[in-house]
């Protein structure tokens, strides 16, 4: 047997049904395994009959799924803030604002608000978007699940609870924006954790979180090679529909869907499948590209993700929703 299939003594597994429409069969879609740190294990994902929810399953339980979530994990790495008092109206600041107004991916947008007023973020790791939206005049805090990356943001003077969502608890109508930037999928109880963000939503706030789309042509043409698969620390894998109805279920009105205007997935895609091919050079070189691809390479490559996004099949999808009146 292969060792990396094994999953260590020290992570247990569970099986569950689908969360969404209750439905006890499933077929099996994929198996696959951990591409971001070579951990061991092989996963596989499976899809509600019923409803057509896609989940992992078996899964690592809330109690020890960290050992997936080591302390180089991309996600904290890539969002510390590396120089917390640096002025956002220097010159390259400004070109950076430039480019996001005429390059919009949509990867973090945000809904027209009215005023400024606080602001949650789910899964806020070291506290990059915090920061953004501090500077421009929001109240904000966050949630993590490493204490390591919440730890980070915390030493930049921002407030932030350290567990899972589905642990934390929050006054009700607090926040006027809760966001979440691929964060959903990671969450072992996704219906219970929106539901606990609608009654913290203020009347009339809005939330906006970003999943991958396992909708997307991506998805089925790279399978268990797809980057944004990323098990098994995906725990569901949703298209357009099933996260229009988790949100449905959870209290929330799904108000327009934004699908991202990148190609980073597609690469990294393509890098996994040449890695596996023996390519090892180049493959490395892809699978980079989401987190050191670079700005030059996405502003080359806007025109086509722009067509893509249009056709709803880049792989990443944005969703602005309100909560649904009683």
């Amino acid at each position: 047997m292969n060792l990396l299939s094994v999953v260590p003594e020290t992570v247990e597994l569970e099986t569950i049904g689908c969360p969404l429409c209750e439905g006890a069969q499933s077929n099996h879609v994929l198996t696959g395994l951990d591409r971001l740190h070579d951990l061991p294990g092989l996963f596989s994902v499976v899809e509600c009959t019923s409803c057509g929810l896609k989940r992992t399953s078996p899964r690592p339980n809330a109690a020890t799924i960290g050992f997936y979530y080591p302390d180089d994990y991309g996600p904290y790495k890539g969002t510390i803030v590396a120089d917390a008092a640096a002025k956002p109206t220097d010159l390259k600041a400004r070109f950076v604002s430039l480019a996001k107004h005429f390059f919009d991916t949509k990867a973090a947008a945000l809904p027209n608000m009215p005023e400024k007023g606080r602001m949650l973020e789910i899964g806020c790791a070291s506290g990059s978007f915090l920061h953004t939206m501090s500077q421009k005049g929001w109240q904000v805090e966050g949630i993590e699940f490493s204490d390591a990356a919440a730890n980070s943001a915390r030493a930049i003077g921002y407030h932030v609870d350290t567990g899972a969502v589905e642990t934390i608890e929050k006054p009700h109508a607090s926040f006027d924006l809760i966001v979440g930037w691929m964060v959903i999928e990671h969450l072992h109880d996704p219906i219970s954790s929106l539901r606990k963000m609608a009654k913290w939503i203020k009347p009339g706030g809005k939330l906006s979180i970003s999943v991958p789309n396992a909708g997307s042509i991506e998805f089925k043409v790279f399978e268990e090679r797809w980057y944004a698969l990323q098990l098994p620390t995906h725990l569901f894998h949703y298209d357009v529909k099933t996260i229009t109805q988790i949100l449905d279920n959870s209290g929330w009105q799904v108000i327009k869907i934004h699908h991202h205007r990148t190609v980073a997935n597609l690469i990294a895609s393509v890098g996994y499948l040449l890695r596996d091919k023996g390519f090892s050079g180049i493959g490395k070189i892809l699978v980079d590209f989401p987190e050191r691809g670079g700005r030059l390479g996405a502003l080359l490559l806007y025109p086509i993700a722009y067509a893509m996004a249009m056709l709803g099949q880049t792989g990443r999808m944005t969703v602005w929703a309100e909560r649904k009146q009683s």
